[in-house]
């Protein structure tokens, strides 16, 4: 009974704590010495060092003139640092952009600058942070993580004589993340009410007191911020972060540190499933309790491979950084509906319109709305064209096309600017690339249309090779007549070029624009 009052009361502490960003400091009071980040190179923070980190940095920042409100930018890879910044803009009340680290000067410079940053933290080793900051003349406080960068005050020396208690103001901040878009500049998607986690939700995910959360992506993404960086804060559990990936590296942390929740890609599926057979076995994965994912559509063979691996801890959402209804399934409602990313949600709707506004019918693709919730959502930062370009009364869309099949459920074929008409017919290149992934020789596939003087696009599947298959005709004959026995005529690619590498986002996402470019050089592609 004891035990539960106590639980009870942390509970109300974290529900006050989540309304002024000051969760960190909560877990800071109740385990002090539990590590809270633990870094690739083995290094640990505590929650006590890392709420005491955030307090001198609101301090530091509010010393340099920085309000409620005000940006920050954060340039930095998976380390603690960038826990300690992001739990600083929490309770001191600023709007953080993480940005992505591997950008040019002039990218990481545009961002700094359309988020309107007053700060800007940066890593050492990024080349591109001197050159960035250079171009920001707003900047009021700049400071280097890890390394000396020019005209920047070190991390550690500009903390150290700062006063480490808890502020006694805290005020809730946000995030502007910025999307990824496959045209033009990225743009802030911007929410002037900051979101917070469901009540219940982390029960709902099965984090307790020995919960181990692993962070392998980006931090600075969307998807890894949320599910691992924000649900290891919340939940009060180590996050274990890893710099890049290496697919052996990942099994033996996930063994070692005991990780029991995970957020992963399904790129990383698939590398995970290519290891040989005798290193998979070396590592006894049944201790963990859930895997996360999203951020591109699985192919079923390769989603039911994990699952046959891990057992049923993989569940699917379907969102953006623009957000979105919701969308999430368990594996055992994805085994009753393979390839679906979840039923409609009842608290915010989901419509798919034809090309004319219209609804379409189950089983009919068509452009996936979204309903937004009251107040109006979000808006692209700046942009109010691209903001109300996306919208259709209260709905938005984020390009991609899917449809709903009889029972409400979810099927995602792949995105506006990536349907290839051939013939006045649309041909979705993701339902293809998940046939033809189903190929023992296939390890990735990127359909695209290519120019075609009589069909104006015809299908083209571009594809990397696994370890032990050599490109040949014989090969390609015997994926194309694969291809014909598993779909419809129309659909089969006209030809196959192999590939050894495919571009990807920082998400993992294949980068089919970027794949389909060079067949299009010197030609406009109509659509």
């Amino acid at each position: 009974m004891e035990a539960l009052k106590e639980r009870m009361d942390l509970d109300a502490r974290l529900a006050a704590a989540q309304m002024n960003g000051m969760t960190a400091a909560v877990w800071a009071q109740v385990q002090p010495d539990k590590p809270c980040v633990i870094d690739p190179d083995g290094t640990q923070r505590t929650f006590a060092e890392v709420n005491a980190a955030a307090n001198r940095i609101v301090r530091l920042l509010r010393g340099a003139g920085l309000k409620a409100g005000d940006g920050v930018a954060l340039v930095c890879s998976n380390r603690h640092e960038f826990v300690e910044v992001l739990a600083a803009t929490k309770r001191g009340g600023f709007r953080i952009t993480p940005v992505n680290w591997h950008l040019t000067a002039d990218e990481i410079a545009y961002i700094v600058q359309d988020c309107e940053a007053k700060a800007l933290f940066a890593e050492a080793r990024v080349a591109a942070s001197g050159p960035a900051a250079e171009q920001c003349p707003d900047l009021r406080v700049k400071v280097a993580i890890g390394g000396d960068i020019a005209g920047f005050l070190d991390y550690d020396e500009a903390l150290a004589g700062i006063d480490a208690s808890d502020i006694e103001d805290p005020v809730l901040g946000n995030q502007m993340m910025y999307t990824s878009g496959t045209t033009g500049r990225p743009k802030g998607v911007f929410r002037p009410t900051p979101q917070i986690a469901p009540p219940g939700i982390y029960e709902q995910r099965g984090y307790d007191r020995d919960s181990v959360q692993l962070c392998a992506g980006p931090a600075y993404h969307a998807a890894p911020l949320a599910f691992d960086v924000n649900a290891a804060l919340g939940a009060g559990c180590p996050l274990v972060f890893l710099d890049k990936w290496d697919s052996e590296l990942v099994l033996k942390t996930i063994v070692e540190r005991r990780v029991t929740h995970l957020h992963l890609v399904p790129i990383m599926f698939q590398r995970l499933l290519a290891l040989p057979d005798e290193v998979k076995a070396r590592y006894d994965v049944s201790h963990v309790k859930y895997i996360i994912h999203g951020a591109a559509p699985c192919p079923p063979e390769v989603k039911l491979a994990m699952i046959e691996w891990f057992g049923p801890v993989l569940h699917e959402y379907y969102a953006g950084s623009e957000g979105g209804a919701g969308f999430m399934i368990s594996s055992e409602e994805w085994l009753k509906k393979p390839g679906s990313v979840g039923k409609r949600p009842a608290l915010l709707g989901s419509k798919i319109l034809d090309e004319e506004g219209n609804e379409a019918p189950p089983g009919v693709p068509g452009t996936i709305y979204h309903q937004l919730p009251p107040g109006g959502g979000f808006t692209y930062f700046k942009d109010e064209a691209k903001t109300q370009a996306s919208r259709v009364g209260d709905y938005f869309t984020m390009g991609d096309v899917g449809y709903f099949d009889e029972d409400g459920y979810l099927f995602l074929t792949g995105r506006n600017a990536e349907t290839i008409i051939s013939g006045g017919v649309n041909i979705y290149p993701q339902e293809v690339d998940n046939e033809l992934i189903k190929h023992d020789a296939v390890a990735d596939s990127s359909t695209v249309g290519v120019p075609d003087d009589q069909w104006g696009e015809q299908v083209r599947a571009v594809i990397m090779l696994k370890p032990g298959y050599e490109p040949s005709a014989e090969l390609e004959q015997e994926i194309l007549a694969f291809a014909r026995a598993n779909l419809p005529a129309f659909k089969v690619p006209k030809k196959v070029d192999f590939v050894t590498d495919l571009p990807r986002s920082e998400a993992g996402k294949i980068q089919r624009n970027k794949v389909r470019a060079p067949y299009w050089e010197g030609r406009k592609r109509q659509i």
